[in-house]
């Protein structure tokens, strides 16, 4: 990849050099507009080493809220002053959030992407970063505003205005019950495909279509069609070949595999953050942004759970630091996340029937997700559920954690979910899980139990989510 230079802010170096004498390594704590570069020259070091003692995949993709070991001995600090950029008529400054791309930042200042990249000399505009200031040309010299329904808050002495980039999606089957995802304030229809080596990307084909004619965004999830799979089970380079093809159809987002810390769907014995970020998640970021930069990236969502024997499962919290470890932050453009065992409001944090452990509640999950990556992305929720058995025969055993879950609670539980998301600012996509699965196996997944349309084709979840997203998301 090319790097990308920053032209928006200017660094002067201040005439005082301060010495000091460090007797260990130090952590540094990257900040908005840093570069390798520049944090090499103020500590008296070089970009080689500090990409060595911190095992960094690529020297020009570092992100702010970052932590870098800066090594021993005596450093020149230079504390840096930053210029405010000169602003040239007929342009405005724009700070680049966590999950934007250059078109939808375009979108919203009525401008276009070869402009931007233009005004800002970008050698590669697939790679901007947040905190990275932009300078934007307008026609209007007036920010074009993301559409929210009903009127803005009036932000008081604490409050913040909800984020403008949150959106709501549900997972299904084949749009059968569009006006009712729509009516729920959802613009984004989730489906996921079961991939074996030698399918073809054109099967997703109709599917995007028929979404995108409908209004939705689409995100599809691309998982294994084998469960358990054996030894070197997985042909990355079709997978990533695969993913290419997938981009060039024009989705919106594309999740790349799912719930990879456990056995059921990656080889037992070899899992391992790092073997996914090396040989699924890098490249395949890199496939589809070349055939789609507009297509937002999404890491697989793992599966949260506490056990961890290192050969059937890893515990996602472990997995998920090991990702960051391995530098997935480099090749991802939001974090996948999964919530569908919660039994109590997503407000609490104790009093589900299974315990204490954090993946049994919302906040918990959502916090473990956005801090372990420093914040330095958002997390999205491609599967949050409540499953209720109301309608249904009972529950399979090991989904007895769900028995006094009702209907009722479904749709407040979910509605509460969507408000901490939607005014909480770390989490850029919700999507349901499910509008319409019908299947519910007593022996084994309970899906329709999950599903917003009950038995009866009532959606009870798509008025309480309606109260909260005005119908729009």
């Amino acid at each position: 990849m090319k790097k990308s230079r920053i032209v928006a802010v200017i660094v002067a170096l201040v005439s005082v050099l301060i010495t000091v004498t460090i007797v260990s390594a130090f952590s540094y704590q990257i900040q908005w507009g840093d570069t390798l570069w520049g944090i090499s020259r103020r500590f008296g070091t070089t970009v080689d080493t500090l990409v060595q003692v911190n095992n960094i995949p690529n020297p020009n993709l570092i992100f702010a809220g970052q932590y870098l070991q800066i090594p021993d001995g005596t450093v020149t600090a230079v504390p840096p002053t930053i210029i405010p950029p000169t602003v040239p008529p007929g342009t405005t400054t724009y700070v680049v959030q966590p999950g934007d791309t250059l078109s939808a930042i375009a979108r919203r200042f009525g401008s276009t992407v070869n402009a931007i990249v233009q005004a800002n000399n970008l050698a590669n505009p697939n790679l901007i970063f947040p905190g990275q200031v932009l300078i934007i040309p307008v026609g209007s010299g007036t920010p074009v505003p993301t559409a929210t329904p009903g009127p803005s808050p009036t932000p008081g002495p604490t409050s913040t205005p909800p984020p403008t980039n949150f959106a709501l999606g549900g997972q299904t089957l084949n749009l059968a019950y569009a006006a009712n995802m729509q009516y729920a304030g959802m613009t984004w229809a989730k489906f996921q495909y079961k991939w074996t080596v030698g399918d073809s990307p054109d099967a997703l084909a109709s599917m995007i279509n028929a979404a995108h004619n409908q209004g939705f965004k689409v995100l599809v999830s691309v998982a294994g069609a084998t469960n358990y799979p054996g030894p070197g089970g997985i042909n990355f380079a079709s997978l990533v070949e695969f993913l290419r093809g997938v981009a060039l159809l024009g989705p919106d987002a594309i999740e790349v595999w799912n719930e990879q810390n456990i056995d059921f769907e990656w080889p037992a014995g070899e899992i391992s953050p790092v073997s996914y970020v090396n040989n699924m998640l890098s490249p395949a970021y890199q496939a589809i942004k070349q055939a789609n930069p507009n297509v937002m990236v999404i890491s697989g969502a793992l599966a949260p759970t506490g056990f961890d024997n290192g050969y059937n499962a890893w515990a996602d919290n472990r997995y998920l630091a090991g990702m960051w470890q391995a530098g997935a932050a480099n090749y991802l453009d939001c974090i996948g996340a999964h919530h569908n065992a919660g039994a109590t409001s997503p407000t609490v944090t104790v009093g589900h029937p299974g315990g204490t452990h954090y993946s049994w509640y919302f906040l918990p999950t959502l916090n473990l997700y956005h801090n372990t990556f420093a914040g330095t992305r958002q997390v999205c929720f491609t599967e949050l559920g409540y499953l209720s058995a109301e309608g249904f025969p009972g529950l399979p055993p090991n989904f007895s954690w769900a028995a006094n879950t009702t209907v009722a609670n479904q749709a407040q539980w979910l509605a509460e979910a969507v408000t901490l998301s939607r005014t909480g600012g770390k989490v850029r996509l919700l999507v349901v899980y499910n509008v319409d699965y019908t299947e519910f196996d007593m022996s084994g997944d309970p899906q329709g139990g999950y599903a917003i349309i009950r038995p009866d084709t009532t959606c009870p979840a798509c008025e309480s989510l309606h109260s909260v997203m005005g119908g729009g998301g």
